[in-house]
C-alpha cells in the first residue's frame, strides 16, 4: 500500500527545513569584523572630506566646508559602526 501524498510532501519539506538550518553560514572571524569597521568609518570620512573639498573648490571657501564636511563623515562613519555593531550581536 502506498503512502499517503500528504505525508510525503510533509517529509520532504521537513527534511529540507533541517538541511537549512543545520547549513548555515559559518560567523566573520574577529578580524573580518574589525575590518567592515574601519572600512566602514574610513570610507565615510573620505567621502565626506572629497564632498567638502569638490564644494570648496566650487565656492572659493577653503577651508571650511572641508572642514564641515570632514565632521559629518566622522558622525555619520561613527554612526554606521555602532549601527553594524549592533547588528553583530544580534
Amino acid at each position: 500500500m502506498s503512502k499517503d501524498p500528504f505525508k510525503t510532501r510533509l517529509e520532504i519539506a521537513k527534511k529540507k527545513a533541517f538541511d537549512k538550518e543545520n547549513n548555515k553560514k559559518p560567523e566573520p572571524s574577529p578580524i573580518g569584523n574589525a575590518f567592515k569597521l574601519s572600512t566602514e568609518l574610513v570610507s565615510a570620512v573620505a567621502v565626506g572630506t572629497i564632498i567638502g573639498f569638490i564644494l570648496d573648490k566650487t565656492f572659493g571657501t577653503k577651508p571650511w566646508l572641508i572642514l564641515i564636511f570632514f565632521f559629518v563623515g566622522v558622525i555619520a562613519g561613527i554612526m554606521n559602526v555602532i549601527k553594524s555593531a549592533k547588528k553583530m550581536q544580534k
